[in-house]
């Protein structure tokens, strides 16, 4: 039995690590990212439903930036929390869409429009299902009705941040600009987060979270539609042999 069953686990293992199967490295990768992501973000949340060390500390770090704001700085968390806005970051989907659909890459059209307006969705079922009050001040900056766990736009920013710094990995082989776009989509994440905090509107769990959240649901989207283009291109040229 070990004569049979040892070479088809070779067999298996040496799929999931092949660059280029249909269910290969990167379904294999985006496995391993959606459950790391899923691990903290359970974590996270479980904190926070439980009341634990994470709380306290959110609402130390709520007060501190509340204590130390500028009307400089103010402005300027203000223009990145509105320009990452629901209506600004679809509009920044459709352009981004149409330069892909331009250059004929429809799966990553596909991508891109199942990862930031599905994650988005995702999240608003997120936010009910959690149902966390927002941070309360008696001098808000913004004054927001919805729910706080986990942050919309920082979701929203890792969604599509992550998703151009995949789509350059995928194309480009030079590994500084690699290593650039990495670090520029983190930059920016950090970024819409931070205005987050900064302004009074989520606490620290809501935006680490809602990075967790949306590395999973990246993981998700980009290993389905590859998976999905490398069967249909498999399927292709068999028709054509």
């Amino acid at each position: 039995m070990l004569r049979t069953i040892l070479p088809r686990l070779h067999r298996f293992a040496a799929a999931r690590v092949a660059p280029d199967g249909v269910f290969g490295l990167h379904l294999t990768a985006g496995v391993l990212v959606l459950l790391a992501a899923a691990f903290v973000f359970a974590r996270i949340a479980e904190g926070v439903v439980t009341g634990a060390a994470i709380t306290v500390l959110d609402a130390q770090l709520a007060q501190w930036f509340h204590a130390h704001a500028t009307p400089a700085l103010t402005r300027v968390m203000l223009f990145v929390t509105h320009w990452h806005s629901v209506a600004g970051i679809l509009a920044m989907v459709v352009l981004l869409a149409a330069w892909l659909w331009q250059r004929r890459e429809r799966y990553w059209v596909l991508a891109l429009v199942a990862a930031v307006p599905g994650g988005q969705l995702l999240n608003v079922l997120m936010k009910t299902a959690f149902q966390r009050p927002r941070p309360q001040f008696d001098d808000p900056f913004l004054t927001l009705p919805t729910y706080s766990f986990p942050s919309g736009h920082t979701v929203a920013a890792t969604l599509l941040y992550g998703f151009l710094a995949c789509y350059v990995f995928r194309h480009v082989r030079d590994w500084r600009w690699r290593c650039a776009a990495l670090v520029l989509a983190c930059l920016l994440v950090a970024l819409v987060a931070l205005s987050r905090m900064y302004l009074g509107v989520h606490y620290l769990s809501d935006v680490l979270a809602a990075v967790c959240e949306g590395c999973a649901w990246l993981a998700i989207c980009l290993a389905a539609t590859t998976s999905l283009q490398r069967r249909n291109a498999a399927r292709s040229a068999g028709r054509g042999a």
